[in-house]
Protein backbone atom coordinates (compact mmCIF):
# COMPACT_ATOMS: atom_id res chain seq x y z
CA UNK A 1 0.00 0.00 0.00
CA UNK A 2 0.95 3.35 -0.81
CA UNK A 3 2.91 5.17 1.86
CA UNK A 4 1.28 7.58 4.89
CA UNK A 5 3.13 10.89 4.36
CA UNK A 6 2.29 13.58 7.53
CA UNK A 7 2.51 17.00 7.63
CA UNK A 8 3.05 18.27 10.67
CA UNK A 9 4.75 20.05 13.50
CA UNK A 10 5.51 18.57 17.00
CA UNK A 11 3.55 20.98 19.25
CA UNK A 12 0.70 20.88 17.38
CA UNK A 13 -2.07 19.12 19.25
CA UNK A 14 -4.11 18.16 16.21
CA UNK A 15 -1.14 16.37 14.93
CA UNK A 16 -0.30 14.68 17.95
CA UNK A 17 -3.99 13.48 17.78
CA UNK A 18 -2.98 11.69 14.27
CA UNK A 19 0.54 10.79 15.58
CA UNK A 20 -1.57 8.87 18.31
CA UNK A 21 -4.07 7.36 15.63
CA UNK A 22 -0.97 5.89 13.50
CA UNK A 23 0.51 4.46 16.97
CA UNK A 24 -2.79 2.65 18.36
CA UNK A 25 -2.54 0.91 14.90
CA UNK A 26 0.83 -0.15 14.40
CA UNK A 27 1.34 2.07 11.39
CA UNK A 28 4.68 2.92 9.84
CA UNK A 29 4.44 6.40 7.96
CA UNK A 30 7.01 9.61 6.83
CA UNK A 31 7.08 12.79 8.52
CA UNK A 32 7.23 15.93 6.80
CA UNK A 33 7.84 19.01 9.45
CA UNK A 34 5.97 22.59 8.53
CA UNK A 35 5.74 25.88 9.10
CA UNK A 36 3.75 26.33 12.35
CA UNK A 37 2.61 29.65 10.50
CA UNK A 38 1.97 31.08 6.98
CA UNK A 39 3.46 30.94 4.09
CA UNK A 40 3.57 27.26 3.53
CA UNK A 41 5.38 26.78 -0.02
CA UNK A 42 5.57 23.03 0.15
CA UNK A 43 2.30 22.40 1.11
CA UNK A 44 0.16 24.56 -0.63
CA UNK A 45 0.82 22.74 -4.15
CA UNK A 46 -1.05 19.47 -2.74
CA UNK A 47 -3.66 21.23 -0.65
CA UNK A 48 -4.60 24.21 -2.87
CA UNK A 49 -4.73 26.50 -0.26
CA UNK A 50 -5.57 24.91 2.93
CA UNK A 51 -3.18 25.68 5.31
CA UNK A 52 -4.82 23.62 8.93
CA UNK A 53 -2.53 21.25 10.80
CA UNK A 54 -1.88 18.37 9.67
CA UNK A 55 -2.23 17.26 6.60
CA UNK A 56 -2.34 12.89 5.68
CA UNK A 57 -0.56 12.70 1.98
CA UNK A 58 -1.17 9.09 0.55
CA UNK A 59 0.22 9.34 -3.06
CA UNK A 60 -1.68 11.74 -4.96
CA UNK A 61 -4.51 11.72 -2.53
CA UNK A 62 -5.06 14.57 -0.12
CA UNK A 63 -6.48 14.40 3.46
CA UNK A 64 -7.26 17.78 5.33
CA UNK A 65 -9.10 17.89 8.99
CA UNK A 66 -7.70 15.27 11.47
CA UNK A 67 -11.42 14.11 11.75
CA UNK A 68 -11.49 12.81 8.04
CA UNK A 69 -7.82 11.92 8.32
CA UNK A 70 -8.38 9.13 11.25
CA UNK A 71 -11.82 7.90 9.47
CA UNK A 72 -9.44 7.42 6.20
CA UNK A 73 -6.65 5.25 8.63
CA UNK A 74 -10.14 3.49 9.64
CA UNK A 75 -11.10 2.63 6.62
CA UNK A 76 -7.97 1.50 4.97
CA UNK A 77 -6.54 -0.12 8.28
CA UNK A 78 -9.84 -1.25 10.41
CA UNK A 79 -8.07 -2.85 13.13
CA UNK A 80 -7.80 -1.84 15.83
CA UNK A 81 -10.57 0.26 15.47
CA UNK A 82 -11.47 3.90 17.02
CA UNK A 83 -14.87 3.87 15.95
CA UNK A 84 -16.25 0.63 17.83
CA UNK A 85 -20.10 0.28 17.28
CA UNK A 86 -21.41 0.40 20.38
CA UNK A 87 -19.58 3.57 21.30
CA UNK A 88 -19.30 5.28 18.02
CA UNK A 89 -22.08 7.63 18.53
CA UNK A 90 -21.17 9.30 22.41
CA UNK A 91 -18.23 9.40 21.35
CA UNK A 92 -18.97 11.21 18.00
CA UNK A 93 -20.47 13.76 20.72
CA UNK A 94 -17.55 13.70 23.06
CA UNK A 95 -15.45 14.83 19.96
CA UNK A 96 -17.34 17.13 19.13
CA UNK A 97 -17.64 19.06 22.51
CA UNK A 98 -13.86 18.33 23.21
CA UNK A 99 -12.65 20.07 19.96
CA UNK A 100 -14.86 23.08 20.32
CA UNK A 101 -16.15 23.85 23.86
CA UNK A 102 -13.10 22.50 25.27
CA UNK A 103 -10.13 23.47 23.02
CA UNK A 104 -11.04 26.87 21.90
CA UNK A 105 -10.85 28.72 25.79
CA UNK A 106 -7.73 26.26 26.28
CA UNK A 107 -5.94 27.18 23.45
CA UNK A 108 -6.12 31.15 24.42
CA UNK A 109 -5.09 29.98 28.37
CA UNK A 110 -2.09 28.11 26.81
CA UNK A 111 -0.53 30.31 24.35
CA UNK A 112 -1.23 33.52 26.27
CA UNK A 113 0.42 32.36 29.11
CA UNK A 114 3.33 30.84 27.26
CA UNK A 115 3.68 33.95 24.98
CA UNK A 116 7.42 34.13 25.23
CA UNK A 117 7.88 30.28 24.45
CA UNK A 118 6.27 30.85 21.23
CA UNK A 119 7.82 31.15 17.64
CA UNK A 120 7.54 34.70 16.56
CA UNK A 121 4.83 35.73 14.53
CA UNK A 122 2.59 33.14 16.08
CA UNK A 123 -0.60 34.81 17.61
CA UNK A 124 -0.70 37.22 14.46
CA UNK A 125 -0.89 34.19 12.24
CA UNK A 126 -3.67 32.73 14.50
CA UNK A 127 -5.56 35.88 14.48
CA UNK A 128 -5.61 36.18 10.49
CA UNK A 129 -6.78 32.70 10.25
CA UNK A 130 -9.60 34.15 12.50
CA UNK A 131 -10.11 37.45 10.32
CA UNK A 132 -8.96 39.24 13.40
CA UNK A 133 -6.65 42.32 13.82
CA UNK A 134 -3.11 41.15 15.39
CA UNK A 135 -2.60 41.07 18.82
CA UNK A 136 -0.39 42.77 21.25
CA UNK A 137 1.29 40.60 24.29
CA UNK A 138 -0.83 42.67 26.85
CA UNK A 139 -4.26 41.76 24.57
CA UNK A 140 -2.89 37.91 24.25
CA UNK A 141 -2.42 37.90 28.37
CA UNK A 142 -5.81 38.92 29.12
CA UNK A 143 -7.60 36.32 26.59
CA UNK A 144 -5.41 34.00 28.77
CA UNK A 145 -6.91 35.37 31.79
CA UNK A 146 -10.53 35.13 30.46
CA UNK A 147 -10.35 31.33 29.24
CA UNK A 148 -8.56 30.01 32.41
CA UNK A 149 -11.93 29.69 34.26
CA UNK A 150 -13.53 28.49 31.22
CA UNK A 151 -10.73 25.33 30.97
CA UNK A 152 -11.06 24.63 34.92
CA UNK A 153 -14.80 24.47 34.63
CA UNK A 154 -14.49 21.67 31.84
CA UNK A 155 -11.57 19.37 33.43
CA UNK A 156 -13.80 17.98 36.48
CA UNK A 157 -16.03 16.77 33.79
CA UNK A 158 -13.42 14.73 32.48
CA UNK A 159 -12.70 13.19 35.85
CA UNK A 160 -16.26 12.52 36.29
CA UNK A 161 -16.27 10.59 32.81
CA UNK A 162 -13.61 7.66 34.58
CA UNK A 163 -15.53 8.16 37.98
CA UNK A 164 -16.82 5.04 37.22
CA UNK A 165 -13.95 3.09 36.42
CA UNK A 166 -14.02 3.13 32.83
CA UNK A 167 -10.66 2.36 31.43
CA UNK A 168 -11.21 5.04 28.01
CA UNK A 169 -13.63 7.77 27.89
CA UNK A 170 -16.55 6.63 25.83
CA UNK A 171 -16.79 3.37 27.64
CA UNK A 172 -14.86 -0.37 27.76
CA UNK A 173 -12.52 0.21 24.46
CA UNK A 174 -10.49 2.99 22.73
CA UNK A 175 -12.29 5.35 20.61
CA UNK A 176 -11.98 8.45 18.79
CA UNK A 177 -13.18 10.46 21.70
CA UNK A 178 -10.08 9.42 23.59
CA UNK A 179 -7.88 11.39 20.88
CA UNK A 180 -9.82 14.66 20.91
CA UNK A 181 -9.86 14.97 24.30
CA UNK A 182 -6.20 13.85 25.07
CA UNK A 183 -5.05 16.25 22.17
CA UNK A 184 -6.69 19.49 24.09
CA UNK A 185 -5.01 18.09 27.64
CA UNK A 186 -1.50 17.37 25.90
CA UNK A 187 -1.66 20.53 24.83
CA UNK A 188 -1.45 22.43 27.97
CA UNK A 189 1.95 20.99 28.80
CA UNK A 190 3.06 20.80 24.78
CA UNK A 191 5.82 23.45 24.84
CA UNK A 192 6.11 24.29 29.14
CA UNK A 193 5.23 22.59 31.77
CA UNK A 194 4.01 26.11 32.82
CA UNK A 195 0.43 24.44 33.50
CA UNK A 196 1.03 21.37 34.40
CA UNK A 197 -0.80 22.24 37.92
CA UNK A 198 -3.94 22.62 35.94
CA UNK A 199 -4.07 18.77 35.63
CA UNK A 200 -2.10 17.41 38.90
CA UNK A 201 -5.26 17.49 41.00
CA UNK A 202 -6.57 14.67 38.75
CA UNK A 203 -5.72 11.09 39.24
CA UNK A 204 -8.26 9.14 36.88
CA UNK A 205 -7.56 12.20 34.25
CA UNK A 206 -3.71 11.03 34.70
CA UNK A 207 -3.76 7.51 34.84
CA UNK A 208 -5.96 7.81 31.47
CA UNK A 209 -3.63 10.12 29.83
CA UNK A 210 -0.59 7.75 30.90
CA UNK A 211 -2.73 4.72 29.02
CA UNK A 212 -3.12 7.21 25.55
CA UNK A 213 0.15 7.87 25.86
CA UNK A 214 0.87 4.46 25.50
CA UNK A 215 -0.10 3.87 22.34
CA UNK A 216 3.36 5.42 20.94
CA UNK A 217 3.32 7.44 17.35
CA UNK A 218 3.76 4.30 15.36
CA UNK A 219 7.37 3.99 13.27
CA UNK A 220 8.15 7.02 11.57
CA UNK A 221 10.41 7.89 8.94
CA UNK A 222 11.98 11.75 8.72
CA UNK A 223 11.50 12.72 4.81
CA UNK A 224 11.13 15.88 2.90
CA UNK A 225 8.86 18.20 1.71
CA UNK A 226 10.40 17.97 -1.85
CA UNK A 227 10.16 14.23 -1.91
CA UNK A 228 6.48 14.51 -0.53
CA UNK A 229 5.81 16.72 -3.42
CA UNK A 230 7.66 14.13 -6.01
CA UNK A 231 6.10 11.44 -4.67
CA UNK A 232 2.33 12.99 -5.35
CA UNK A 233 3.85 14.09 -8.86
CA UNK A 234 4.56 10.49 -9.56
CA UNK A 235 1.42 8.81 -8.28
CA UNK A 236 -1.95 8.98 -9.68
CA UNK A 237 -4.69 9.31 -7.15
CA UNK A 238 -7.35 6.56 -6.42
CA UNK A 239 -10.33 6.16 -8.30
CA UNK A 240 -13.61 7.56 -6.65
CA UNK A 241 -15.74 5.55 -4.94
CA UNK A 242 -19.27 5.47 -5.52
CA UNK A 243 -20.65 8.53 -4.43
CA UNK A 244 -23.79 8.93 -2.15
CA UNK A 245 -24.55 12.67 -2.92
CA UNK A 246 -28.07 14.81 -1.32
CA UNK A 247 -30.51 15.95 -3.90
CA UNK A 248 -28.81 19.72 -2.96
CA UNK A 249 -25.04 18.73 -3.56
CA UNK A 250 -23.64 20.02 -6.54
CA UNK A 251 -23.19 17.10 -9.10
CA UNK A 252 -20.25 15.51 -10.09
CA UNK A 253 -18.11 17.18 -11.52
CA UNK A 254 -18.78 20.52 -11.13
CA UNK A 255 -16.12 23.08 -10.58
CA UNK A 256 -16.47 23.96 -6.59
CA UNK A 257 -15.20 25.34 -3.89
CA UNK A 258 -14.82 24.22 -0.36
CA UNK A 259 -13.66 26.11 3.20
CA UNK A 260 -13.86 25.98 6.38
CA UNK A 261 -16.90 27.23 7.97
CA UNK A 262 -15.29 28.38 11.32
CA UNK A 263 -11.46 29.71 10.62
CA UNK A 264 -8.87 29.14 8.54
CA UNK A 265 -11.34 29.81 5.81
CA UNK A 266 -8.80 29.67 2.70
CA UNK A 267 -10.44 28.64 0.01
CA UNK A 268 -9.80 25.49 -1.96
CA UNK A 269 -10.79 24.75 -5.73
CA UNK A 270 -11.24 22.32 -8.12
CA UNK A 271 -13.99 19.27 -9.59
CA UNK A 272 -16.12 17.52 -7.48
CA UNK A 273 -15.52 14.11 -7.89
CA UNK A 274 -16.77 12.07 -4.71
CA UNK A 275 -19.10 13.30 -2.23
CA UNK A 276 -20.86 11.09 0.68
CA UNK A 277 -22.32 11.79 4.34
CA UNK A 278 -18.93 12.19 5.52
CA UNK A 279 -16.32 13.26 2.94
CA UNK A 280 -16.19 15.73 -0.02
CA UNK A 281 -13.13 14.75 -2.26
CA UNK A 282 -11.92 17.64 -5.07
CA UNK A 283 -9.53 16.95 -8.22
CA UNK A 284 -7.19 19.98 -8.98
CA UNK A 285 -4.25 20.16 -11.09
CA UNK A 286 -1.02 21.90 -9.74
CA UNK A 287 1.76 23.16 -11.84
CA UNK A 288 4.03 21.23 -9.53
CA UNK A 289 2.70 17.84 -8.55
CA UNK A 290 0.34 17.37 -11.71
CA UNK A 291 -3.42 16.11 -10.71
CA UNK A 292 -3.90 15.51 -6.96
CA UNK A 293 -7.39 15.04 -5.06
CA UNK A 294 -7.90 16.72 -2.15
CA UNK A 295 -10.45 15.43 0.87
CA UNK A 296 -12.25 17.30 3.72
CA UNK A 297 -14.96 15.95 5.40
CA UNK A 298 -18.46 17.63 5.16
CA UNK A 299 -19.39 18.49 8.77
CA UNK A 300 -17.62 21.78 9.29
CA UNK A 301 -16.79 22.56 5.83
CA UNK A 302 -18.82 25.05 3.13
CA UNK A 303 -19.10 23.76 -0.41
CA UNK A 304 -20.41 26.34 -3.51
CA UNK A 305 -20.31 25.93 -7.22
CA UNK A 306 -17.84 28.31 -8.47
CA UNK A 307 -19.45 28.21 -12.29
CA UNK A 308 -23.05 27.33 -13.78
CA UNK A 309 -24.48 23.70 -12.60
CA UNK A 310 -23.05 21.25 -15.87
CA UNK A 311 -26.20 20.29 -18.30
Amino acid sequence: MTDLILHHYDFSNYSEKVRLALGYKGLAWQSVIIPPIAPKPDLTPLTGGYRRTPVLQIGADIYCDTNLIVRELERRYPQPTLFPAALAAVADAILYWAENRLFRPMSLYVSGSNLEHLPAGLQADRSRMRDLPPPDADTVRRAAARNAPLVRVQIPAIEAMLADGRPWIAGAAPTVADLAVYHALWFITARTALLAHELAPFPRINAWMTRVRAFGHGTSTPTTAAAALRIAANATPDAPRASQPFAEDPPLGTTVRIRADDYGRDPVEGTLVFIDTTEIALRRDDPQVGTVVVHFPRLGYDLRPTVARPG
